[in-house]
């Protein structure tokens, strides 16, 4: 008999299919057949009965009317803060009716965008036909704030902590939830707006004391909606599932499959093995192995953990703690490749030539044990001559035949030419208190550039096996450089006296020469950054437009299951596309993928704002005790509003605001990117050079700001209010053009001398 989903379930299908809701529908994307169809109908019978669900037939009721209990989708407040919603099924041949919704105090506060179910009432009113009232939220999208609370004689308000947000919220007497003043609070919108146009809110959680170190985090998990407690039947499933043991699985165990982690990793999903291949027809070839942890197996289709992964879509990392996307139970103990413990494991055997070229490759189901659990940093000490007790047995049979393999990837790669970005990686160190002792920068070793590529080479594998099994999988699609953004590159990089070509197809191997030429000088951060801004944001889809920044045309994530739920899917695929049992994809994944890229696409995005802000935040607070003090930095960003400044130091950044900048009025060109002084034509651009004074950091927001003191070695007087005429101040040059536009000009004019004559030449 076939598997019956269970009743949440099943009204989510129904929600996010409105159109098709018959039985025959349901049954379809659940894969029920046989006589299982008989207790579907006896579900839906205690949907119907329970008010979850009314049958709708042309029988039974006008196709011009709505019925009685329906799902709407709710519109953003009009101007009197009064909600409306609208039908997500309309079969009438009218227009489509206007529904008021008719909130009560005990209601959730609803936003745009929220699905609910709601009892509905014909009325005749001015400008609306139905009187909507709330059953229950589904897949409800609140409007919430986190913020300070200040408490007043009837009630308070709260000071939200978003950078630039000066709006209040009022919160009455009764929806303090007993909030102390000064403390950290998560509120949602209660009803219209108040006295003075200000929105009402309903404190939903009390956080504690914003100025606690570890509260930092906390702010950016509430404020992007990052679900971080699971819910109790989803930890129950996770408690309840035991170990994958050999059963239809390849026996690995005997393998000396490694994993190579950073020092402080919180999940071990992979792991590699490579030795030389012995066949005579590939001289000089390598056989590599990478093994990952096989999730598709603990975490299936329709179940609570599935449901709730895909939710959060991915983990989400903080410097002091991980939101992870599955359980511990799962994410730190069966799924993790722990030393010396057997595991379940989706593997590929991939065989290389000499040249680092993929001949063939093969995916297997099975058992592996980890005979090491290394860090990055003791498996290149090994490789270099310093090897420690751990990695020494493991020189001559596991470490130096992955390097082999490694130099013939990095051969590949060379004449591939992926991006090659040099931005260093920031990491935020914090004491044992929560509070950050350094702000260091990642070094980049073999070992990292060893693990990528045979990641990298996986994912390939993965997504040229589901291709030609013809298997639905998610890729990771990266897009090539819009034209407007491409064209302000060559901006950049013509302004500091380098080149990027027009009249071809873009490759990465054109972007890479620039960034060749642009190493070693004062403009090689300006020509990265300006790469990076110029490219498109990667994201998932069910249809394949290619990886441009690997340069790569078949991708698909495949290697991190446990972090990431399109790498679940692309399991669910291959256990599909090679007939390993009943936990592959199914009809609801098939039916659901395109909804599921765009939705992990976000999750990934709002995890990324959540980490970013998180990180600004920490910086603010490791600076906020040196106001005062003066940094160097370089022009990171430009706004009619003023100048961002990243601090060579720390790589924070800070606002310059215009009102400050110097000693006569900005005018701001959004095209070119510049600011230009209406007095001196002195042009503040990118990557300039720049010398700041601290002014503000404000650890609860992450808002710094400067004064700018000097830029590029002429001294800027900080302007106290109201316009000033000189353009330099009291600096070393007072009038004249730029002398860094001087030097670009020439530097410029140098360079195109320079092609010329090349040219001449090679004629």
């Amino acid at each position: 008999m076939s598997k019956l989903p269970d009743k949440p379930a099943i009204l989510e299908w129904i929600t996010a299919n409105p159109t098709l809701t018959s039985k025959r529908d349901i049954a379809k994307a659940f894969g029920i057949k046989g006589a299982a169809r008989i207790d579907l109908k006896r579900m839906l019978k205690e949907l119907e009965a329970e008010g979850h669900l009314q049958k709708r037939s042309k029988t039974y009721r006008d196709p011009d009317q709505l019925p009685p209990v329906s799902v709407l989708q709710v519109r953003a407040p009009n101007s009197d803060g009064d909600l409306y919603a609208r039908p997500l099924e309309w079969h009438g041949e009218g227009a489509q009716p206007i529904i008021l919704v008719v909130t009560r105090t005990s209601d959730p506060a609803l936003g745009e965008g929220d699905r609910i179910l709601a009892r509905l009432t014909v009325v005749h009113g001015e400008d609306h036909n139905y009187e909507a009232r709330l059953i229950r939220q589904i897949g409800a999208t609140q409007r919430k704030v986190v913020g300070i609370f200040r408490k007043g004689t009837e009630g308070g308000r709260i000071m939200p902590i978003d950078k630039g947000s000066d709006k209040e919220w009022i919160v009455a007497a009764d929806a303090t939830d007993g909030a102390k003043d000064g403390e950290l609070v998560e509120a949602e919108q209660a009803g219209p707006k108040g006295r003075f146009g200000l929105p009402r809110a309903r404190i939903v959680m009390r956080l504690g004391d914003p100025t606690e170190p570890r509260a930092v985090s906390l702010i950016a998990i509430h404020q992007h909606g990052i679900p971080d407690d699971f819910p109790a039947d989803v930890l129950a499933e996770a408690d309840a599932i035991e170990p994958a043991d050999l059963s239809g699985r390849t026996d690995l165990r005997d393998m000396h499959l490694v994993t190579i982690d950073p020092v402080d990793a919180r999940d071990r999903d992979d792991a590699v093995y490579a030795e030389a291949d012995d066949d005579p027809k590939n001289p000089g070839g390598h056989i590599l192995w990478v093994a990952i942890a096989d999730v598709a197996h603990y975490v299936r289709s329709g179940s609570k953990l599935d449901r709730e992964a895909r939710k959060r879509g991915n983990s989400s990392y903080f410097p002091d703690r991980v939101v992870p996307m599955l359980p511990d139970r799962l994410s730190g103990d069966l799924c993790s490749l722990h030393e010396n413990v057997p595991r379940a494991c989706v593997a590929v055997r991939i065989v290389l030539d000499a040249q680092g070229n993929k001949r063939s490759h093969q995916f297997v189901r099975g058992l592996m044990r980890s005979s090491a659990s290394l860090n990055y940093r003791e498996v290149q000490a090994a490789m270099d001559g310093e090897p420690s007790d751990r990695t020494e047995p493991l020189i001559h049979n596991v470490i130096r035949p992955l390097y082999a393999a490694y130099a013939a990837l990095r051969s590949a790669r060379e004449r591939r030419q992926p991006l090659d970005l040099d931005l260093p990686e920031r990491k935020i160190v914090l004491d044992d208190n929560g509070k950050v002792s350094s702000v260091n920068f990642t070094e980049r070793l073999d070992a990292h550039r060893l693990i990528e590529e045979c990641m990298v080479l996986a994912n390939v594998a993965a997504a040229e096996t589901l291709i030609a099994k013809q298997t639905p999988q998610l890729f990771r699609v990266h897009e090539e450089p819009p034209v407007d953004k491409l064209e302000s590159l060559r901006e950049t990089a013509s302004s500091a006296g380098l080149m990027l070509a027009k009249g071809q197809v873009l490759q990465t191997r054109h972007l890479n020469k620039l960034l060749h030429d642009a190493a070693g000088t004062d403009d090689a951060e300006l020509i990265n950054l300006s790469t990076l801004r110029s490219m498109t944001q990667a994201y998932y889809s069910p249809k394949n437009f290619g990886h441009f920044g690997l340069a790569l045309t078949n991708y698909a994530h495949f290697t991190s299951p446990i972090r990431r739920y399109s790498d679940l899917i692309v399991h669910r695929g291959l256990v599909s596309a090679h007939g390993w049992g009943d936990d592959g994809l199914s009809p609801i994944d098939l039916e659901t993928l395109e909804d599921t890229s765009k939705h992990i696409s976000d999750t990934e995005r709002r995890s990324m704002m959540a980490e970013r802000d998180t990180t600004d935040r920490y910086l603010a607070a490791f600076l906020s005790d040196r106001i005062g003090a003066e940094f160097t930095g370089k022009i990171s960003g430009i706004a009619k509003f003023g100048v961002f400044v990243r601090l060579d130091e720390t790589r924070a950044d800070g606002l310059v605001p215009i009102s400050t900048l110097g000693n006569e009025y900005f005018n701001f060109d959004h095209d070119a990117g510049t600011l230009r002084g209406a007095d001196s034509g002195r042009i503040i651009s990118l990557g300039l050079k720049a010398r700041v004074r601290l002014v503000e950091a404000a650890p609860i927001t992450g808002g710094i700001a400067f004064e700018l003191i000097e830029l590029e070695d002429d001294e800027m007087e900080v302007s106290r209010g109201g316009r000033q005429r000189n353009g330099f101040g009291r600096g070393k040059r007072k009038s004249g053009p730029n002398p860094r536009r001087k030097a670009t000009k020439a530097k410029a004019k140098s360079a195109k001398t320079k092609r010329k004559v090349t040219r001449q030449r090679k004629s």
